[in-house]
């Protein structure tokens, strides 16, 4: 628990606790359903965990808001930003009913009574939401029409690389202000090597 409480020191001791708790579950439920590669089991906490809270380094969400978090896989990022953002709820959605399940029972067996598991594909979800997140499952020209229409204020998008010809085609394909897209570098908060070209891609509307 260093790393965590190293890089976000406000974290209460119920947070901790199911920071903890978090990794054990994830490490039950892999041994049953893959949802994390077995040799990147190591690196849980830097590789998932820490990766996904590094939203909360560019966002500190408002109590109240509703975000959906898009391809969740195992619960990725609205996971722990569900534990770090407890009074605000969280929709994970996925179309792959395995990965939809291990959020589940991860959510349940941490007690967040601010986290919905939907499977589903996001183009069949109703409504729209404050805030999206997603972790790098496709390439933004893809992801983008997927949900539009569905967040009011700004999308949070984590991949890595350099994004500057994947955020013009965006741009230009989704008919989109290229000054609503900002990039912002994980490595200037989290400093560890395997950060090094992973960025957070926002798009406000």
């Amino acid at each position: 628990m260093e790393t965590l409480t190293e890089l976000f020191p406000g974290l209460t001791e119920e947070q901790q606790a199911q920071f903890a708790r978090m990794e054990q579950l994830y490490r039950e439920w892999n041994a049953r359903i893959n949802v994390i590669s077995r040799k990147d089991m190591d690196n849980l906490q830097l590789h998932h965990i820490v990766h996904s809270l590094a939203i909360a380094k560019v966002i500190s969400f408002p109590p109240g808001s509703t975000i959906l978090d898009v391809g969740t896989g195992g619960g990725f990022p609205g996971i722990p930003l569900a534990v770090l953002f407890p009074a605000c709820r969280f929709t994970l959605c996925d179309s792959i009913a395995k990965k939809i399940k291990v959020a589940q029972a991860v959510a349940e067996g941490l007690q967040l009574d601010n986290v919905t598991c939907v499977n589903a594909r996001v183009e069949e979800l109703k409504g729209s939401f404050d805030y999206v997140v997603s972790r790098a499952v496709t390439d933004l020209a893809t992801f983008y029409p997927w949900v539009r229409g569905k967040v009011r204020n700004a999308v949070f998008y984590l991949k890595g690389g350099d994004l500057d010809e994947e955020i013009a085609t965006c741009a230009r394909r989704c008919r989109i202000d290229p000054a609503r897209f900002y990039q912002a570098n994980i490595s200037g908060w989290f400093h560890d090597p395997w950060f090094a070209e992973k960025k957070i891609v926002i798009i406000s509307q």
